[in-house]
């Protein structure tokens, strides 16, 4: 059970490594504020409040996956990506773990690096990559929004599980001999479930916003269609 959760407990992974990914969280939430500020404007400064809200209030509803004998809950980084961008989407994500670490102990104090490293951060960042290639290839309407959300929150679940695959085989305290490789199966395949739930939840979610208010959808905002390729015109008229 423990050794399936994304939020890390306490001695699943050794000292060393939980300080250097929390030193590398650290640094890459530096670089998402610094980022960030650059998006920050009228607009998006209210949603990122809002964004974190929802994902902190949503993350309390569980969903059974009854084939793993555990539950799942919606990590928030498509949702935030989508809806606030990456930079920012990060942040909020980070946001709503640190205070689940410190006041209802989701997740050990002394992991707090690893979770913020799998899904503030790989999470988003996967999701958002997924997003931008979508959005490019699938039509701007209700039904290709929606794909893109599911996917992108369906693949980025499972993308960040591996994030936690990668740490304990750098210093997991159990050792699983050659079992490292039904590990890393078991995480895919139980956050693949997970995954499903969270692109409905995403999907139904930015839909929602979009018929509502289009321009306070980050993605839709940032992510244009290219550009058709000018066409010079004959007998050197412009």
């Amino acid at each position: 059970m423990e050794t399936l959760a994304m939020h890390i407990s306490n001695g699943i992974i050794d000292g060393p490594v939980a300080a250097i990914f929390a030193a590398l969280a650290l640094a890459a939430l530096t670089a998402c504020v610094m980022r960030g500020r650059r998006d920050l404007d009228d607009r998006l400064a209210p949603m990122a409040g809002l964004v974190a809200a929802f994902i902190f209030a949503v993350q309390m509803l569980n969903f059974p996956i009854f084939t793993a004998g555990v539950s799942g809950h919606l990590l928030g980084g498509a949702l935030a990506a989508m809806l606030v961008g990456p930079w920012v989407g990060a942040l909020c994500v980070a946001v709503v773990l640190v205070v689940q670490a410190l006041i209802f102990g989701d997740g050990g104090v002394a992991m707090l690096g690893l979770n913020i490293t799998n899904m503030a951060l790989i999470g988003t960042a996967a999701a958002y990559v997924l997003i931008a290639v979508l959005l490019r290839v699938l039509p701007r309407t209700p039904a290709g929004l929606a794909v893109t959300a599911f996917v992108a929150a369906m693949l980025s679940v499972v993308v960040a599980s591996q994030g936690f695959v990668l740490e304990y085989w750098l210093g997991g305290t159990t050792d699983l001999g050659n079992n490292l490789t039904g590990l890393a199966g078991t995480m895919a395949g139980v956050h693949l479930l997970i995954g499903i739930g969270e692109g409905l939840i995403t999907a139904t979610t930015v839909l929602t916003v979009a018929k509502v208010r289009p321009d306070l959808v980050y993605a839709l905002r940032s992510l244009r269609a290219p550009a058709a390729p000018a066409v010079p015109v004959a007998g050197g008229v412009r």
